[in-house]
């Protein structure tokens, strides 16, 4: 069982610079809400309540006056400081003390993930004690993503940034692993551009016969948000989403409450922390 989560929300993002230049990436917003809001809705969504958020030591107390310690949702949320880009593997390295003895959950800070049977399968990959579970979805370009070639309903290979078309099966930024991954990630060599890869922890798994997948699905949406294109075209979804079926993605505080995990005095006081603004009024009519 899947009890804690870490998401990695350090890089420098020089993709979106000079925006990036004052403030973090995960900071800025996708309409009306700063993208770390996205995938912590997706790890809260996942009944993970245990939260490590890896930052760079700039934005450390950016993030907490955002967020402080979690009890606002009802979950714990603890910080680690990366003083400069490792690789994404690098998270269990800094979360060692973090993870102990439990499994662990890794979403990237910077991805976004929509769709209706999303919750669902996001609790059925917490039910797997052994082994690392990974997320695919069919894209149009998988030269620009780590893709993984499925063969009789298995991973067959999985390749970074193929110059070939071998798959259209992208591995998305959210991971589950067994605790195995601080032993494995100890092993890992950093490669050509001098980071640990999170496609080299994978193929352990997978040489080891303990790699499961999920496919997302026709019906979901997954983006991650490194370029400004992106980042625009998920603003414009996300408001296209909530105008049109009147609700918000990734109001923290609503799936708390339908998780029980806070009351509504407790959202009094979020309406209070957050002001006069249209994510209070929402939190008003829920």
């Amino acid at each position: 069982m899947v009890k804690k989560g870490i998401i990695l929300a350090g890089g420098s993002g020089t993709r979106l610079s000079p925006l990036t230049k004052a403030v973090n990436k995960q900071l800025l917003p996708i309409n009306d809400k700063p993208l770390i809001f996205y995938p912590l809705s997706i790890l809260m969504l996942a009944n993970i309540k245990d939260i490590l958020i890896i930052v760079n030591p700039k934005q450390i107390e950016n993030f907490k006056n955002l967020l402080g310690d979690g009890r606002r949702f009802g979950i714990k949320i603890q910080y680690k400081i990366q003083s400069k880009p490792k690789g994404l593997p690098d998270a269990f390295n800094l979360g060692k003390n973090f993870i102990k003895k439990d499994n662990v959950a890794l979403i990237l800070g910077d991805n976004f993930f929509y769709g209706q049977s999303l919750t669902a399968k996001l609790e059925k990959s917490l039910t797997h004690k052994n082994g690392s579970r990974i997320f695919l979805k069919k894209v149009k370009r998988p030269e620009n993503y780590g893709v993984a070639v499925i063969k009789n309903n298995r991973i067959e290979k999985l390749i970074e940034k193929p110059k070939k078309f071998i798959s259209n099966y992208a591995i998305t930024g959210l991971y589950f692993f067994d605790n195995n991954v601080i032993r494995y990630t100890k092993t890992l060599k950093p490669s050509k551009r001098g980071e640990l890869e999170i496609i080299d922890l994978l193929k352990i798994y997978k040489k080891n016969y303990k790699l499961s997948f999920e496919h997302i699905g026709r019906g979901a949406v997954w983006s991650d948000a490194g370029k400004i294109d992106d980042m625009t075209n998920i603003s414009s979804f996300v408001q296209s989403v909530e105008k049109v079926q009147d609700i918000k993605i990734a109001c923290l505080e609503e799936i708390a409450l339908y998780k029980k995990w806070i009351d509504k005095k407790q959202i009094l006081k979020n309406i209070k922390f957050y002001g006069n603004c249209d994510y209070s009024n929402y939190l008003k009519k829920i």
